[in-house]
């Protein structure tokens, strides 16, 4: 909750190489807390009807261990479902992995094995697909998988595929220079600021500014051509402000 004192309207403008909207003006308001954006994943999709894969039709398959990106960990549950398709083909399911020491406690990665249309060895483009029960949400991404009985996938190292950038709900992603937009508008930043991203109310990204000066911030649309607004939180001074018309998607 913010106490309104004050709200300045500031001219600033410039071009922009990567298309984003023209920062023309921002408010400028006192704010005493810290803001809690999130991007809300919930969606309305049904549970796919997804079935096992029957393994003597493939030739070859290899271990694979696919984690839950973080911003998406809250939700999963034991309802989930991983599936891995090739040429329309399943080849792949899985559900969350249950810990090892017995307490059957819903992790967030899923162990699975992914079958090979081809005899021996492959590298092809796969599609991998998380339905999130909590969500109704079924996430998708095309991936560059190597199957090979001599190798494994995720085992070694953390894989972690970016679902959020494979979502339904918003399909549209774009990536934009936070500190940019900021000096667009004639704002300087401090130091753990946050920044988000808004439709009306409705929050498209969050991210928190950079200690280097060059903060990344993922935007998730629902049609290209949005125009969003960006609001930035400064703890130092206790300000929010909002730049109309900040990004273009």
């Amino acid at each position: 909750m913010f106490v309104l004192l004050a709200s300045l309207i500031l001219g600033a403008c410039s071009s922009d190489d990567d298309n984003d909207s023209k920062a023309s003006a921002y408010t400028e308001t006192v704010q005493s807390e810290t803001p809690t954006w999130q991007v809300d994943w919930s969606n309305n999709q049904d549970r796919p009807n997804w079935t096992e894969p029957d393994a003597s039709n493939f030739e070859n398959w290899t271990f694979a261990m696919v984690q839950i990106e973080e911003a998406l960990q809250p939700y999963v549950s034991g309802d989930d479902m991983m599936a891995v398709f090739a040429d329309d083909v399943l080849c792949g399911l899985a559900r969350p992995a249950i810990s090892v020491n017995g307490s059957q406690k819903v992790n967030t990665s899923f162990l699975m094995k992914i079958y090979n249309l081809q005899n021996g060895p492959a590298q092809f483009t796969a599609t991998l697909q998380y339905y999130c029960k909590k969500l109704n949400h079924i996430f998708t991404l095309s991936e560059v998988v190597t199957v090979d009985t001599d190798l494994s996938l995720g085992i070694d190292e953390d894989y972690v595929p970016p679902f959020t950038e494979g979502s339904a709900k918003y399909p549209v992603v774009k990536t934009v220079s936070v500190e940019s937009i900021l000096s667009r508008a004639g704002i300087t930043p401090s130091q753990g600021g946050m920044v988000g991203v808004f439709a009306g109310d409705e929050c498209r990204g969050t991210a928190q500014l950079s200690a280097t000066g060059a903060t990344s911030l993922v935007v998730y649309g629902r049609t290209a051509g949005e125009t969003l607004s960006l609001r930035y939180y400064d703890p130092e001074k206790g300000r929010l402000f909002t730049i109309a018309d900040a990004v273009k998607l």
